[in-house]
């Protein structure tokens, strides 16, 4: 029996006159997981009988891509067993491959998601698992240990309060830039996050000659408009940033949050970026509709892209061309092979 990811690299290959007629049901929207009940059934506690499934988007295109990207690349399983767990990672290939696919997001939402990340209900004799929301707070947001970076600064005041500061992120957030310059505005994001930089120190200190000279500013019921006026200046040092680094070593891949991005913003998307000094190249993308409120994917599979969408009847199609990403809602970036 194939794997599905043979499948779908046989299809591809026999794609002729875009005949997409063989494309097999790749995970669909939603899913009902039924429960064997035994003989002593009517006694027996919980007493839904089925699991159903609703608005599974928000976890459904991550879950493709993450099966890609574990298929293209033989070492990823093993690095990535690291951050997820063997047995999690086995078992997600096996599910897929196997075609479980209410199994397999089951899977995500009991392993890796918080009883507080989604909605459940028992309605008759089932559970209702809602998965209604953002994909980053279902998804990305699970995989701290795999996106946490960190980045060291140092104030050349020695007389600033904080003087040295971490700032440790759990997943990766790119803002779009406060004033829009030319060129590659993602990548020039990126840069502006992840590498060193020197700039004004913004933390406020006590202005100690002025409390001196007046011990009535030391008054500790002095507070508002006096306190800050009187009291506080800016710290007017140079703040140095160091390199930003993955706290546990360069990851396979990298998921880029663009959600606060707008579409004439993103008219160039890179193939590639250097984070952290290793190299990411382009493999997918995670795109919202805001008028379905709805999630879909696309993504590479040798060199060929594919758009994947659960909710509709032809679930998965060979694109003609690279997609648009005017309705980005991350980019996923693999880690380049070291020649």
């Amino acid at each position: 029996m194939k794997t599905l990811f043979e499948e779908i690299k046989a299809s591809i290959k026999n794609n002729y006159n875009q005949d997409r007629s063989f494309w097999r049901p790749v995970l669909p929207w939603g899913g009902v997981f039924t429960i064997k009940a035994g003989r002593k059934a009517v006694s027996c506690t919980p007493l839904y009988v089925e699991i159903r499934l609703k608005n599974t988007c928000t976890i459904d295109g991550f879950l493709m891509l993450l099966y890609v990207i574990l298929n293209e690349n033989e070492t990823f399983p093993r690095e990535l067993s690291l951050h997820l767990g063997r047995e999690f990672v086995d078992c997600f290939l096996y599910l897929m491959d196997t075609y479980s696919f209410t199994t397999v997001k089951l899977l995500w939402i009991w392993d890796k998601m918080e009883k507080q990340q989604y909605k459940s209900e028992v309605h008759k004799a089932s559970l209702i698992i809602d998965l209604f929301g953002n994909e980053h707070d279902n998804f990305t947001k699970n995989l701290d240990n795999l996106m946490s970076t960190i980045q060291e600064s140092y104030c050349s005041n020695w007389r600033c309060p904080t003087r040295v500061q971490e700032d440790q992120q759990r997943t990766i957030n790119i803002n779009p830039p406060q004033e829009i310059p030319h060129g590659n505005l993602i990548r020039l994001a990126v840069d502006e996050l992840f590498c060193s930089r020197i700039e004004l120190c913004e933390e406020h200190g006590y202005n100690k000659t002025l409390v001196n000279r007046n011990p009535a500013y030391r008054d500790p019921h002095l507070t508002g408009f006096f306190q800050h006026s009187f009291r506080r200046k800016r710290c007017g040092g140079l703040r140095e940033f160091s390199q930003r680094v993955f706290c546990h070593g360069a990851p396979p891949f990298v998921v880029l949050n663009m959600q606060h991005w707008k579409s004439e913003d993103l008219a160039y998307v890179p193939y590639y970026l250097d984070l952290s000094d290793h190299k990411y190249l382009l493999e997918g993308a995670t795109l919202f509709n805001k008028e379905e409120h709805h999630y879909s994917a696309a993504f590479q599979i040798h060199g060929h892209w594919m758009h994947y969408d659960g909710l509709r009847n032809v679930n998965l199609i060979l694109l003609n061309k690279p997609p648009e990403f005017l309705l980005l809602s991350s980019l996923v970036y693999i880690r380049a092979t070291e020649k």
